[in-house]
């Protein structure tokens, strides 16, 4: 009873803050105005208001929406991780946060490969994980990627593990996928493993998990035959756990050489929504189209999660990822004025939940 009592509680709360994210009306407006500054004003008037207010002190135009929509995203996800105390819905939730992590880790690192600047690097810094912005921070002042595998691994980072084990590699073939592949296999094998699918939310969890891994997994196929790759190269690149795709057909997949034939190999399964894009378009090889279409079929599936059973903590995730798709509709409405671009162009960018 006490659990019940907890769970919708929690659940309660952040209903009352998906309550305020911006309806569709609220993302016309925005779609409306005219330029960049006209999307600030139109956003003062939403609860992004103090994050812009805030930023607008220190930046104008898209550096502006960019600070306020990260910000706002930070006290999102940590105002959600004080409200949950239960040990395994914390264990939920944390999965979703390390997400934000290796993303991070590899910005540091991609950026310290080609020599960014640190402002540039920390500008596309999102410390919406485990690893707060002074941690982020001082990762950003190594003087390059081993530098930063070094400071990690001193300060017990867990995803120094895979780094650590590959940095050799990475030195001697200067190949930066090493790195990246091995921080995805670490994140993955270990939300997995902290799982059981007997239990319900954590097979909603599960199941999550495995669209995602199988949407990087055909992402990765597409480049793989785009570049021409042969099975035997992709074998480093492809990762285990997927929810319909094991390794072996995605193998089969890079050895047909056409990303034609590779969609149609996805017919009989979740993923056969990709046939319905255009032959030209596919044959020609423009990946792009396909990846949107992942990512909107993963965005979908993990919003499904909101309007499930009331009593699970998997509503969180939901949440999550609703927020994430505003933040990402804002990003585009902004970026396609400051572009200059038509509202049929930024329309077929947005996704409406």
């Amino acid at each position: 009873m006490v659990i019940r009592m907890y769970v919708e509680y929690v659940n309660s709360r952040v209903r009352g803050m998906s309550s305020r994210l911006l309806d569709r009306h609220e993302i016309e407006r925005l779609i409306a105005q005219v330029s960049v500054d006209g999307v600030i004003t139109e956003l003062e008037k939403t609860p992004y208001r103090e994050e812009i207010v805030e930023a607008r002190a220190l930046y104008s135009g898209i550096s502006c929406i960019e600070s306020a929509l990260r910000k706002n995203l930070v006290k999102t996800f940590h105002t959600i991780f004080q409200l949950v105390e239960d040990e395994k819905s914390g264990h939920y939730i944390t999965i979703f946060l390390k997400k934000w992590d290796i993303q991070n880790i590899k910005t540091i690192i991609r950026g310290k490969n080609i020599h960014a600047a640190n402002e540039e690097i920390a500008s596309c810094l999102v410390p919406a994980g485990t690893l707060d912005e002074t941690t982020l921070i001082e990762l950003l002042k190594q003087q390059d990627v081993r530098g930063v595998v070094d400071l990690m691994a001193t300060w017990g980072i867990e995803y120094a593990r895979p780094l650590t084990r590959h940095i050799g590699d990475f030195s001697e073939r200067r190949s930066l996928g090493i790195l990246e592949y091995a921080m995805d296999e670490y994140y993955y094998e270990s939300a997995i493993r902290g799982l059981n699918k007997k239990r319900d939310d954590d097979r909603i969890v599960l199941d999550l998990l495995g669209i995602e891994i199988d949407v990087t997994n055909i992402k990765n196929v597409l480049m793989l035959i785009r570049d021409h790759v042969t099975p035997e190269d992709a074998k480093p690149v492809l990762l285990e756990g997927g929810k319909e795709l094991r390794k072996d057909r995605l193998f089969e997949m890079v050895g047909t050489g056409s990303i034609s034939e590779a969609v149609r190999m996805l017919e009989p399964t979740s993923y056969g929504f990709l046939k319905d894009v255009s032959p030209e378009i596919v044959s020609s090889g423009m990946i792009s189209v396909l990846e949107k279409k992942l990512d909107r079929y993963q965005m979908t599936r993990g919003v499904q999660t909101f309007r499930g059973n009331p009593l699970s903590f998997t509503i969180i995730i939901g949440y999550m990822w609703r927020k994430i798709i505003e933040i990402t509709n804002i990003r585009v409405i902004a970026r396609c004025r400051e572009a200059g671009l038509p509202d049929d162009l930024m329309e077929a960018e947005i996704f409406h939940v």
